[in-house]
């Protein structure tokens, strides 16, 4: 009784922290957070000591709803925190958004993998999902290369017999070669082009 009871509170309490993220997603979206590196700059400044704490959230809502772009809130937090803090709240951030992305797609099942990823992305990676171990290794290093389909890789993989600890180890190794490659590229890599260019 008391774990069906238990179970029910956490089903009722994931759907109130999933409506609550989408709420918010919509609402950073239409204040143009997700778009604008500088706007979501200008929201964070004056939020003194819970602006990393409130960085790092917004990290987590982008990785699990898969539709809003990571790009702009990572080179974001290397804008607004320096090379070092940005990269470790970034880290954080989407590390824990990977490991509840992973959590739901593995407790509620395709239902709710299939609103966020298309028949034709899973149909992409289908012939790798044949084989448990090929998979594994496939997955790993996607992770590890930036500019990859993350979130829908994660998404898939919940639907695999991948175990927790496995996916955890390859998620917290993996991350920090590709963040900071993406990051380096999204803040630095226009402005090295720019100059390029013009010699």
């Amino acid at each position: 009784m008391r774990t069906q009871t238990s179970k029910k509170l956490i089903t009722a309490a994931t759907i109130v922290i999933l409506i609550a993220m989408i709420f918010l997603s919509i609402k950073f979206y239409q204040l143009g957070y997700f778009q604008d590196p500088k706007k979501l700059q200008s929201f964070m400044k004056g939020k003194g000591i819970f602006a990393p704490a409130i960085f790092i959230f917004i990290q987590i809502i982008q990785v699990v709803i898969p539709i809003i772009p990571g790009g702009v809130s990572t080179a974001a937090g290397v804008l607004m925190f320096g090379p070092l803090w940005g990269f470790i709240y970034n880290y954080l951030g989407i590390v824990l958004g990977s490991l509840i992305l992973f959590f739901l797609g593995r407790h509620y099942g395709r239902a709710f993998v299939v609103h966020f990823v298309s028949q034709e992305m899973h149909n992409k990676y289908l012939s790798k999902l044949e084989n448990q171990k090929r998979w594994d290794t496939f997955f790993a290093l996607m992770i590890f290369f930036p500019f990859a389909p993350d979130d829908v890789l994660v998404l898939i993989s919940s639907l695999t017999e991948m175990t927790y600890k496995k996916f955890t180890w390859i998620i917290l190794l993996g991350k920090p070669a590709s963040i900071a490659v993406y990051s380096l590229a999204l803040v630095y890599g226009a402005g090295w082009l720019t100059r390029f260019l013009g010699q």
